[in-house]
């Protein structure tokens, strides 16, 4: 009896050691890397921190060699170092006005990366999602401090998007889409699909690019129903650094932001004018659409359920134009004024009543110019070919020929939006490839980027949907 007693003692003794002994935890459980059609899609999961570390180490390569393009670009077109970023974020305390989440994944992604090698901070991944913020609004009004005027022109003007809902879609119910624009060495490599299903808050579907926890160019869609995109007010003027930053600001309101209402509240709280941008938006819950055109000092909304409303980095509001920018709302040569034309004559007329996810691609991928009256590859067309303008874009201080533009699109409905799906397509999305070496062979005076620009070829459009 004491030998079976000991036995049963021993093998209870070994029942509670094996129970009560946990298995490591695992930071990349549940995630996934996915290269498709030009993008890299993305499936994060769990806490900040994890989701962090996930995209970290699964991007790792993509995020260094995008940290590294900044660090040699900026040089060129700021005359300021990654370094001096890093001491400007620092100094203005942005850590602090980071959401303490959002601190987590930032150093999640961190350790991510040093787990292949990579030896960046989290204040390195701070700069790299304020890059814009910095670049654009902060340095700008350092240099017109110095000396008056000479920061103008620096805000971006990048992107061409719509929202359209009611009698102006075939299904009565919500079509958005986007491109982005930038200067081709960055947005070339724009091509992450991150889903991201966080402890808290709604499941997120969105483009960004690698090491951002934000969209960046904002093109979002949540579980709530909430679709979110933007193009940005050209020549805007203002920055306040004691506010929250803005890439704060978006990734915290795709996550939380339930209606209309939440978006507009979410987005305007701590505003810092940085990023200025038009927001759409879209409730499917609702099929209301909005417009939130947010600068530093002044705010306006516009919102129907029966309505297309368009952006392509026009402000809209006379008092935020007069105060806040120095915009020429006359000047018909001007890229935003041009796309302008050309898109409201194909949402409000040309495809009135037959917008769809299909229409939406054509018109993402447009290349008619309304200033010019043809088919051509220049500024003023909705998928933006600069490299081929020899007037550049002066509005936004790109000169002749520069080599930036459309880089790649989004589209989604209402119902795809419903299932967590969205169409993208990396590259023009009127289907143009950019090919370096015959652009470097016209335009030597742009062979200083050949160490990081590359090829942009133009993949197919791609649906992608969310685990």
């Amino acid at each position: 009896m004491k030998t079976a007693a000991r036995a049963l003692a021993l093998l209870l003794i070994l029942s509670l050691f094996f129970s009560c002994t946990k298995k490591p935890h695992d930071p990349l459980a549940n995630s996934s890397r996915e290269d498709k059609n030009g993008w890299i899609y993305i499936h994060l999961e769990g806490s900040p921190h994890d989701i962090g570390y996930q995209h970290g180490y699964l991007v790792a390569k993509e995020i260094d060699t995008l940290i590294k393009a900044f660090q040699f670009y900026l040089p060129h077109t700021t005359n300021r170092s990654w370094q001096y970023f890093r001491a400007a974020a620092a100094r203005f305390n942005w850590w602090n006005k980071i959401d303490t989440e959002y601190q987590k994944e930032l150093v999640g992604m961190a350790a991510g990366l040093r787990a292949k090698g990579m030896k960046y901070d989290s204040l390195d991944l701070v700069v790299l999602n304020g890059n814009i913020e910095l670049t654009s609004y902060y340095e700008p009004l350092q240099m017109n401090k110095a000396k008056p005027g000479s920061g103008d022109n620096r805000a971006p003007g990048n992107c061409s998007a719509f929202i359209a809902t009611g009698s102006y879609t075939k299904d009565g119910k919500i079509v958005i889409g986007h491109n982005n624009w930038t200067d081709y060495i960055i947005g070339e490599r724009w091509n992450v699909i991150a889903d991201i299903k966080p402890a808290k808050g709604n499941h997120i579907l969105m483009d960004c690019a690698p090491g951002f926890i934000h969209s960046g160019d904002d093109f979002t869609i949540s579980s709530s129903g909430i679709m979110v995109t933007e193009t940005t007010i050209t020549q805007f003027k203002g920055f306040d650094s004691t506010k929250t930053p803005e890439f704060v600001r978006a990734r915290h309101t795709v996550q939380y932001a339930n209606s209309i209402d939440d978006v507009i509240k979410m987005m305007t709280a701590g505003n810092n004018g940085g990023y200025a941008n038009d927001w759409l938006i879209g409730d499917t819950k609702t099929n209301e659409v909005a417009k939130l055109e947010l600068g530093l000092k002044d705010y306006r909304v516009w919102r129907s359920k029966d309505t297309a409303i368009i952006g392509s980095n026009f402000p809209s509001d006379p008092k935020l134009i007069k105060e806040e920018t120095t915009f020429d709302v006359n000047n018909k040569a001007s890229s935003p004024n041009a796309r302008k034309l050309r898109m409201e004559k194909l949402v409000a007329v040309d495809y009135k009543g037959k917008l769809t996810d299909s229409t939406g691609k054509l018109i993402e991928g447009d290349t008619y110019s309304a200033y010019d009256n043809k088919q051509i590859m220049n500024r003023c067309v909705i998928d933006g070919h600069v490299e081929e303008d020899p007037m550049g874009v002066p509005e936004w201080n790109e000169g002749p020929y520069y080599p930036m533009g459309a880089v790649q699109g989004k589209v989604t409905t209402s119902d795809l939006a419903k299932k967590m799906q969205f169409w993208a397509h990396m590259g023009h999305p009127g289907g143009a490839d950019f090919l370096a070496a015959p652009y470097f062979a016209k335009h030597p005076e742009y062979k200083w980027q050949s160490k990081y620009l590359r090829d942009m070829k133009a993949y197919p459009w791609t649906l992608f949907s969310a685990k």
